[in-house]
């Protein structure tokens, strides 16, 4: 009898039509790219917060968050495989997820501490980068323990920043967050249909994603 423990996730035998969309889901919602698309939702969602910027500078904002969040941290965990600390990109152990997980803190905080220090960035937004810096720090240490997905995590702080918004935004936000229950949804959907994380490592993603978010709310304000 196989016994499956905390850190392995249940392997279930699913049709190869429905593993490659639960695959497709997972790269198009992959949770490096979070930050960036999360702060272009704060921007077309409350543009008022962004007019004492000109265009130019609105774009230079967007590409630092890009190059930040997305191509430095995966250019880095790129280097890893053929150094050898990753087996694949996939990180399936809680073991190969530390390093590529240090990493991404490292520019977490940078791309946190770059837009708390910018008096024209809206509150929203410094939010959001503390709070996914929050996130990633919990989950790290988690990692310890059990193999929490990093795609629920970030579908939290969607949730968590979703929340906000409706508490402290004059913006009607119905739309907005029923199509990020749906997206949510079909993420921690697909991670439970790729085997890839026990269903309460999939709850915990979510939990630590909003409670983060929150968490930095209550810091800023």
């Amino acid at each position: 009898m196989t016994v499956t423990t905390i850190n392995e996730p249940i392997q279930l035998q699913q049709p190869k039509a429905l593993r490659f969309l639960a695959n497709v889901i997972s790269v198009v919602f992959h949770p490096v790219f979070m930050p960036l698309v999360m702060s272009y939702v704060i921007y077309k969602l409350m543009p008022e917060g962004f007019a004492a910027l000109t265009d130019k500078e609105v774009g230079f904002w967007f590409i630092s968050i890009g190059m930040t969040t997305i191509f430095f941290p995966l250019f880095s965990i790129g280097l890893l495989k053929p150094l050898g600390f990753i087996s694949s990109f996939k990180m399936p152990t809680v073991k190969e997820r530390i390093i590529p997980l240090m990493i991404t803190m490292i520019f977490y905080f940078w791309i946190s501490h770059v837009f708390n220090n910018l008096p024209n960035a809206p509150t929203i937004l410094k939010v959001l980068h503390l709070g996914n810096f929050f996130g990633i720090v919990v989950i790290f240490i988690i990692n310890i323990f059990t193999k929490i997905s990093m795609h629920t995590s970030a579908a939290g702080g969607m949730l968590g920043i979703i929340f906000i918004m409706i508490a402290t935004m004059p913006v009607n936000m119905e739309i907005p967050l029923f199509v990020s229950l749906i997206i949510a949804g079909t993420i921690g959907t697909a991670r439970l249909l790729l085997g890839a994380h026990q269903t309460g490592d999939v709850w915990l993603g979510y939990i630590v994603g909003i409670i983060c978010q929150l968490a930095a709310w209550l810091y800023m304000i």
